[in-house]
């Protein structure tokens, strides 16, 4: 279990531009048929905190949206309130409506219901840097614009346009743009279909937060 579990990481006050998101994340914990207590326990989440997500007090980061995605056995979009025509293989640019969480930028790039959800994400720098991820599953991103620090474990890399990394999510990483303009990238993981995978999140130890 993480070391971050029952702390609460920093996070943007409530968005009027999401109102669909508090209902959501209420309703889908309740179709996974989790308690409030046992979905913040699998997202590495308080039950508090979990509460103001779901009354709309808080705005949920896009690496909570992740979690919360994966605790409940569906996508971001479906959090969102998004919906995207289930069986067509093909999404058209002018179709994909960006979204901000937590101050990052994505727009889906794959439908709802597959083992493996991809976005096209844009990383501000100063934007959840300081946030290590640790989940089930595998992720991969590609750099198409700026310049991305990932941290797995002890090692940090600093990746450029065309660069990708391929790694476990189990390996604790951390993703921060390393320049003022910010990073964008394509970025896939896979979705678990379990109430019990989780997503925890928290600031990262002194060792972990230099390079």
């Amino acid at each position: 279990m993480s070391p971050s579990e029952g702390t609460d990481p920093p996070e943007p006050a409530a968005d009027a531009d999401l109102p669909v998101v508090a209902p959501q994340l209420r309703a889908l914990r309740r179709r996974a048929s989790l308690t409030l207590e046992a979905a913040a326990r699998a997202a590495g989440l308080s039950p508090a905190h979990l509460s103001r997500l779901e009354t709309g007090q808080r705005q949920p980061s896009l690496p909570m949206l992740l979690a919360l995605a994966r605790v409940y056995g569906t996508t971001v979009s479906e959090l969102l309130g998004e919906r995207v025509p289930e069986r067509d293989a093909v999404l058209r640019a002018g179709d994909m409506e960006a979204t901000s969480a937590g101050g990052w930028t994505y727009w889906q790039a794959g439908a709802p219901g597959r083992g493996m959800q991809a976005l096209r994400v844009h990383v501000p720098y100063g934007s959840q840097g300081d946030i290590v991820r640790v989940h089930p599953g595998e992720e991969w991103l590609y750099v198409l614009k700026g310049r991305l620090r990932l941290r797995l474990g002890d090692t940090a890399h600093l990746l450029g346009p065309g660069d990708s990394a391929h790694f476990d999510s189990l390996t604790p990483h951390r993703i921060a743009a390393a320049d003022h303009d910010g990073a964008d990238l394509l970025f896939v993981h896979t979705l678990l279909q379990s109430p019990t995978a989780a997503l925890c999140l928290g600031p990262t130890t002194p060792e972990a937060t230099h390079g």
